[in-house]
């Protein structure tokens, strides 16, 4: 997603409710022109924020699966052997597909001795398309009883081809936060000054210098919890870009599903301010 696409910082945090969607919708609300990416695919919301969006597209996100030709198929049991994924299962009379433990490699497909295993798909959710004023918002919809968010991830994040792109991570650190993250020219860590946040930021920081990853930390609900993720970050030599405050008017315009920002204006300046530091960092 570099390169040709502009500028994609992602939104991150080692854990869930630390205010990463609060965080890429009140930035995304800030700029004049900008792509706010949600893949968060399992529970997707903020698109939820723009409620005048108008939408543009729908499409159905597909992945291979393996189709086998009984007529030719000899059940040798080699596509089951192969397969690490125990995808697909060669009884004596027939061979079972689990199209939902396939991972498409197309390794049962090579290696068929009776070339009797094609390509076929089946969709693994939907994505969607809208605007609002200047903002494009795209994000994606697991089907029910999908396991596997990484192919939909992927698929939503290749929309994205504007000069600036935010988006908006699902929460951990599992390979949904590491499909979502890839391709980031930088990655803004969402944490709380709490036990549990420090312990999960560590963690995210981690993933991201394994996958060299350029990164900084905003803190949000600053004013509870206790000093120690200060004193991780300045121990680390990790920026602290952003601090937004614990307060009673911030968390009851969020509730409503409200950005924050668009009744508090004097923030924008503050976010816009954020986004070049990070420009700086990414550089």
């Amino acid at each position: 997603m570099t390169g040709d696409n502009g500028l994609i910082i992602s939104i991150a945090s080692g854990k869930g409710g630390t205010g990463k969607t609060l965080v890429a919708t009140s930035l995304a609300a800030s700029l004049d022109r900008v792509q706010l990416v949600d893949c968060d695919v399992e529970e997707p919301n903020a698109y939820l924020f723009f409620s005048d969006r108008e939408q543009i597209e729908k499409t159905e996100c597909h992945v291979p699966v393996p189709v086998v030709d009984e007529a030719k198929c000899t059940h040798c049991g080699t596509c089951s052997d192969i397969c690490a994924y125990h995808a697909l299962a060669a009884l004596p009379s027939q061979v079972l597909i689990f199209p939902e433990l396939c991972h498409g490699c197309g390794g049962c497909i090579l290696a068929c001795p009776e070339k009797a295993i094609s390509e076929g798909s089946r969709s693994v959710g939907e994505i969607f398309r809208a605007r609002f004023g200047k903002t494009e918002i795209i994000w994606g919809e697991l089907r029910l009883g999908e396991a596997r968010t990484t192919p939909l991830i992927r698929a939503v994040k290749g929309m994205a081809k504007g000069s600036l792109t935010i988006v908006d991570c699902p929460p951990g650190t599992s390979c949904s936060m590491v499909e979502a993250v890839l391709g980031s020219d930088f990655c803004l860590l969402v944490t709380e000054p709490t036990p549990f946040g420090l312990y999960d930021l560590d963690i995210a920081l981690k993933v991201l210098e394994k996958m060299n990853i350029p990164r900084g930390v905003l803190v949000n609900k600053s004013g509870i919890g206790d000093k120690k993720v200060y004193q991780y970050l300045e121990k680390r030599g990790i920026p602290l870009l952003m601090e937004i405050p614990m307060e009673r008017r911030i968390a009851e315009l969020y509730s409503r599903g409200t950005i924050f920002v668009q009744e508090m204006p004097e923030w924008k300046a503050r976010f816009r301010d954020l986004l070049e530091n990070i420009k700086e960092l990414a550089s």
